[in-house]
């Protein structure tokens, strides 16, 4: 009987994200709290005969399966330091936005990292696994972990936190890609301060997102789409994830998120809209 592996690759968001410094190796030094949804992208892995990786789903075709891509990155990097993983067929189920600002790809390659570690029987808290995502990416240990946490460094320190487990939340992407390096590049240097203390939403809602102002500024309609998302009856904050172009807005029940979520689709057919929960 083929064993076939399928781990989930949900969406994460920032609740906030405080950029404090530019860093000597070319990175910046960040104050951010990672929440994650109750969707997002699947990874569904076999043992095969040789190593094959395919995308399919709604964004498939906006990434190439013969390019660098992190699952396959994840996959290598897992033989080499953490087990002799045989060869693998890997499905790609692309239903996130690509360079959306919710971490996509890193999540996509934390659910390598776990899927394969399920595959070889690795503990799902070998430290090994955080090793080695940490060299694929900031934000790939924190989609390891997959709750509620501050980052802090370049976002792969971690300390957990109390989340918001089933608070609603609606995320829409007005179908724009922005370039990570660039935003990050377009920040104006200053450090406004790190994020406070107390509870969860207290403290994301008195945060903000530094890189807002650089992501609005190369792409104008990510402004459009938080000024709907402020707009909208019962939305309790509303903000870019990460360097964008995903925006998201927090509710306190599932009927106000719906009725956004129908307002939005209504009003803006063309903008990928989620109605989700936190997890």
């Amino acid at each position: 009987m083929t064993v076939e592996i399928v781990e989930v690759a949900p969406a994460k968001l920032n609740l906030a994200l405080h950029v404090r410094a530019r860093r000597d190796d070319g990175y910046h030094e960040l104050d951010t709290l990672f929440v994650f949804v109750r969707d997002g992208d699947d990874l569904r892995i076999v043992p095969a005969d040789a190593d094959r990786f395919t995308i399919t789903g709604p964004f498939a075709s906006a990434l190439d399966p013969a390019a660098d891509n992190l699952v396959t990155r994840a996959r290598d990097l897992f033989r080499r330091e953490i087990a002799p993983a045989p060869p693998v067929a890997i499905e790609l189920i692309k239903r996130l936005p690509v360079a959306s600002g919710i971490g996509g790809g890193s999540a996509d390659a934390a659910a390598t990292l776990r899927a394969l570690a399920r595959l070889t029987g690795i503990a799902p808290d070998d430290a090994r696994l955080d090793a080695v995502a940490g060299r694929l990416g900031s934000d790939v240990p924190a989609c390891l972990l997959g709750r509620a946490a501050r980052g802090s460094g370049r976002g792969e320190q971690l300390i957990e936190i109390a989340g918001l487990p089933g608070r609603p939340v609606l995320l829409v992407n007005p179908g724009v890609a922005v370039s990570t390096a660039r935003v990050f590049a377009g920040w104006d240097g200053v450090d406004r301060g790190g994020i406070g203390e107390g509870p969860l939403i207290d403290i994301a809602q008195a945060g903000r997102n530094d890189l807002q102002p650089a992501a609005c500024a190369i792409a104008p309609v990510i402004a459009d789409v938080l000024g709907h998302l402020s707009a909208l009856p019962g939305a309790a904050m509303a903000r870019m994830s990460g360097s964008g172009a995903t925006c998201f807005a927090l509710f306190d029940d599932r009927a106000a998120c719906a009725a956004a979520a129908t307002m939005t689709r209504d009003r803006h057919p063309d903008w990928w809209c989620l109605e989700t929960v936190l997890t």
